[in-house]
């Protein structure tokens, strides 16, 4: 009976562990599906949605990828073009990314602003 409950548990942990995804492949895969074109090297520029700061959950992530809510905007992936695997991946090194940094810490966009006064 332990070993069956090890077994379990260790299965679920690695199940767990994949769903994380990996940074290094996901970002080969953000290139090779040309993600940056509507979002932006950093996900955060561009006419498509802004994902950084990723705030959704990987499965949230796939959702709006496998089903997106705006029409015409971003075609849909099925499990065809990129498995879950592969989201998970992407939404991983979407994690990596830096959001840009405050208005505030901007020290040209500061002076522009003061210039402006």
């Amino acid at each position: 009976m332990r070993t069956l409950m090890l077994i379990a548990a260790l299965t679920l942990g690695a199940a767990c562990a994949s769903a994380q995804g990996d940074a290094k492949s996901g970002k080969d895969l953000w290139t090779k599906y040309t993600c940056y074109g509507c979002h932006g090297f950093s996900g955060q520029n561009g006419p498509g949605l802004r994902l950084v700061p990723m705030r959704m959950t990987v499965d949230g992530f796939t959702k709006l990828v496998r089903n997106p809510s705006a029409p015409n905007r971003m075609p849909p992936y099925s499990d065809k073009n990129l498995t879950d695997a592969q989201l998970a991946d992407i939404w991983a090194y979407l994690k990596t990314l830096p959001d840009s940094p405050a208005s505030k810490d901007i020290p040209l966009l500061q002076q522009i602003l003061s210039e402006q006064k």
